[in-house]
């Protein structure tokens, strides 16, 4: 399904900002940010936001399982619900291991950090014990969030600004089987380490990537 994002036009129809993400305020449009402007057409985005979450997967230590989930495009508009030959990208992930309640601020710590030596910026942050969140923006201006939500469950979202429009190839997804475990879309991996119901000892994990 296609959705209408309202975005501020520059001269060169080249903007940014407009992708929408949680922000842990509720709000999901934003409007283009002038300041970031990128060349991408929308392939190129969705391809990039795969990267996104493919290295940051790669730097938790020890390492979880995630799944896909839905990709989703927009058209980007301006103020007056004009095209502007611009759209915006979405992909997600969903994390099968199982994050215990007290492990979760530790596997955001460790995302975090990641996040941080790459540029990201924080946005906002849901403090929550349960449903704990982080919302950062990269430095080319794709939005990066990891939330947990129910049951527990990990997820990841990138979401790019407005690039020039084009056709988007869906992600592959794995088929899933009736009545197996993935197919009920929550958390059943166990992991020694991320699903243990102790707190997290002294020593934190570390990113694999980023930090000396």
């Amino acid at each position: 399904m296609k959705i209408r994002v309202v975005t501020l036009v520059t001269s060169t129809l080249v903007v940014s900002g407009c992708g929408f993400i949680g922000d842990g305020g509720g709000s999901e449009g934003k409007k283009a940010d002038a300041s970031k402007e990128t060349t991408m057409n929308m392939r190129e985005a969705a391809d990039h936001a795969e990267g996104i979450i493919d290295a940051t997967l790669k730097a938790i230590n020890p390492p979880v399982v995630a799944m896909r989930g839905p990709s989703s495009d927009s058209s980007c508009t301006d103020l007056r619900n004009d095209g502007t030959g611009t759209g915006a990208v979405t992909r997600r992930r969903y994390v099968m291991t199982i994050i215990s309640t007290e492990r979760r601020g530790s596997f955001l710590g460790v995302v975090e950090r990641y996040w941080k030596n790459e540029g990201y910026q924080i946005k906002s942050v849901r403090n929550s014990a349960d449903m704990p969140a982080i919302f950062m923006t990269a430095p080319d201006g794709f939005q990066v969030s990891l939330e947990f939500g129910y049951k527990g469950q990990a997820g990841f979202h990138v979401a790019s600004p407005c690039v020039t429009e084009s056709k988007v190839t869906e992600a592959p997804r794995k088929p899933l089987e009736p009545g197996s475990p993935e197919s009920k879309g929550l958390p059943y991996i166990h992991s020694d380490f991320w699903s243990a119901r102790t707190p997290i000892p002294s020593a934190s994990p570390r990113t694999s990537a980023g930090e000396g």
